[in-house]
């Protein structure tokens, strides 16, 4: 089986694509992490993938709102990066930041010509991402106090937004290491992904 793109009729699966590997990374890294309780998810399965999403209805609204929105920007080729800043409760300090670099092919258009990667190879790729976010519990220092997370998305200076959305600084970890993860590319998207945390004192 081939995944093709051919112009904006063909973008769609491509962005659906593209989207959903977003969805199942943002999960993963909240039951990973444990910034809720293992019981709110539940497995699911797409493109040969099995993850954990979450079933805690007020986390399904918020995504569902922010997955929306990043559709559209995905459409508008216009979205460059997706992170999740994980803090403390109790200081705000951020303690682990994951980024999702996104690299668009802007040259695709209605005339281009039929672009083609076999879906087989998209979604080793990406197993081979989710893995090591499930993986990430091996090297990653424990969050043994309460968290919250926010996300943090980055576009092209002209993007338009709703009024929900609002500016934010870039919310680095201080004294911290960094991880470089899998990348995973269909015939529009790369997105190269990595996790920068804070070395224990």
């Amino acid at each position: 089986m081939l995944f093709s793109c051919h112009g904006h009729r063909l973008l769609v699966p491509v962005v659906t694509l593209s989207l959903t590997i977003i969805s199942f990374g943002v999960n993963s890294i909240l039951y990973q992490r444990g910034l809720y309780p293992a019981e709110t998810f539940t497995h699911v399965s797409k493109y040969e993938l099995t993850v954990l999403v979450t079933n805690d209805e007020q986390l399904k609204k918020y995504l569902s709102d922010v997955l929306a929105q990043i559709k559209d920007w995905l459409f508008e080729k216009v979205l460059q990066k997706v992170v999740i800043v994980i803090c403390r409760l109790d200081t705000s300090e951020v303690v682990e930041r994951w980024q999702f670099d996104i690299e668009t092919d802007k040259t695709v258009t209605e005339d281009s010509a039929p672009r083609e990667k076999s879906l087989k190879e998209v979604q080793t790729e990406i197993k081979g991402l989710i893995r090591q976010i499930t993986a990430s519990v091996t090297f990653l220092p424990l969050l043994d106090y309460p968290c919250s997370f926010d996300l943090l998305i980055y576009t092209d200076k002209d993007s338009k937004s709703s009024e929900q959305w609002l500016e934010s600084g870039p919310r680095f970890v201080a004294n911290s290491e960094e991880v470089r993860l899998r990348s995973f590319s269909t015939t529009v998207h790369k997105v190269d992904a990595m996790v920068c945390y804070k070395i224990n004192d």
